[in-house]
C-alpha cells in the first residue's frame, strides 16, 4: 500500500520522547533512515542567583540505520535545598556534537544559560546579578528570558523560549525578604508563543514564576512558604533571601524527542506535533 505520509512505501510518522533523567539506547525502527531531534538541557539552581536556564537545540533529517542503537542522554535539574549551587545535565542524542541542549552552568559566574548545537535553537536564560531570579528555557530561534536582579517584572522569553522569574521584596514582622520566581520550561512540540516574564515588585509576598514558552509549563513562584521549581523542561530554579539565609529550589530536568520520517517532519515547526 501506498504510504502517502511517510513516501511511497516509507515508514508512517513516528515518535519516541524522553523526559526523565537518564541514559536510554533508541534503536530505529524498520525503514526509518532519517530522523529530527529536539534537545532541552536541563536548568540550574542556585541559594543566591536563581538558576540558569537549559538551552535547546535541534538536529532535522539526520541520517541513522534501521535497527542499530543510538544514544540518548536526558540532563537533570539542578537540585533544591542545601548551599551553593547545582548545574542542569546537558541532554543529546548520539553525541554532544550532534544535537545538545545545554545545561544551566553553575552560577560560579553571571554567565549566560545552557548552550546549544545543532540546526537551530537558542541559549537558555542566565543571570544578571545577586538576589536574582530563574532564567527560562531556551527557545527554537531565540534564548529564553534571563533572570533579574532589579525588583519587578521578569523577562520574557524569545524565539519561543520560557520567561524569567519576576523578583519581590518585603518586610514582615521586622524581618526581611527577597523572594525570586523560577523561569519558565520550554515545550517538545516545536516552536510556539514566547513565556511571559513573571510578576515581581517591591513590597510585594510573591515573586512569580516565569511563563513556558512552546508549550511548556511556567516555572514556581516564590513566597514566604514556597520556593519556586524550573519550569518544565529546562527552566532555572527561583531562590528566597530570609535575613541573609539563602534557599534554593530545584531547576527542571531536560528532554529530548526523535520525530520521522525526518524528511517530512523538521523542527522548528514543520510537522512537530504528535501524528
Amino acid at each position: 500500500m501506498l504510504n502517502i505520509a511517510g513516501g511511497s512505501f516509507g515508514p508512517p510518522p513516528g515518535q519516541q520522547a524522553y523526559t526523565t533523567a537518564g541514559s536510554y539506547s533508541w534503536v530505529a525502527p524498520a525503514g526509518v533512515t532519517k530522523v529530527s531531534v529536539v534537545a532541552v538541557g536541563g536548568g540550574a539552581s542556585s541559594q543566591a542567583w536563581g538558576g540558569s536556564g537549559g538551552g535547546l537545540g535541534y538536529k532535522n533529517n539526520h541520517s541513522v540505520t534501521p535497527g542499530n542503537s543510538y544514544s540518548v542522554v536526558v540532563g537533570a535539574g539542578g537540585v533544591s535545598g542545601g548551599a551553593g549551587g547545582d548545574p542542569g545535565g546537558c541532554s543529546y542524542f548520539i553525541s554532544t556534537s550532534t544535537v545538545k541542549g545545554g545545561g544551566g552552568p553553575s552560577p560560579g559566574s553571571l554567565a549566560d544559560g545552557g548552550d546549544f548545537v545543532g540546526d537551530g535553537g537558542g541559549k537558555g536564560g542566565g543571570k544578571t546579578g545577586v538576589n536574582g531570579t530563574g532564567g527560562g528555557a531556551g527557545g527554537y530561534s531565540g534564548a529564553g528570558g534571563g533572570g533579574v536582579s532589579g525588583f519587578g517584572g521578569g523577562v520574557p522569553g524569545g524565539g519561543g523560549g520560557g520567561g524569567s522569574g519576576g523578583l519581590s521584596y518585603f518586610f514582615c514582622c521586622g524581618y526581611y525578604f527577597v523572594l525570586g520566581g523560577a523561569g519558565g520550561g520550554v515545550g517538545i512540540l516545536g516552536s510556539g508563543s514566547s513565556g511571559a516574564g513573571g510578576s515581581g515588585a517591591a513590597c510585594s509576598t510573591i515573586g512569580g514564576g516565569g511563563g513556558g514558552g512552546s508549550g511548556g509549563s511556567c516555572g514556581g513562584l516564590t513566597s514566604i512558604y514556597t520556593i519556586g521549581g524550573g519550569g518544565y523542561y529546562g527552566g532555572g530554579s527561583g531562590a528566597r533571601q530570609f535575613c541573609g539565609s539563602y534557599t534554593k529550589g530545584g531547576g527542571a530536568p531536560g528532554a529530548v524527542r526523535i520525530i520521522w520520517p525526518g524528511c517530512a517532519r523538521s523542527f522548528p515547526s514543520t510537522r512537530t506535533a504528535n501524528e
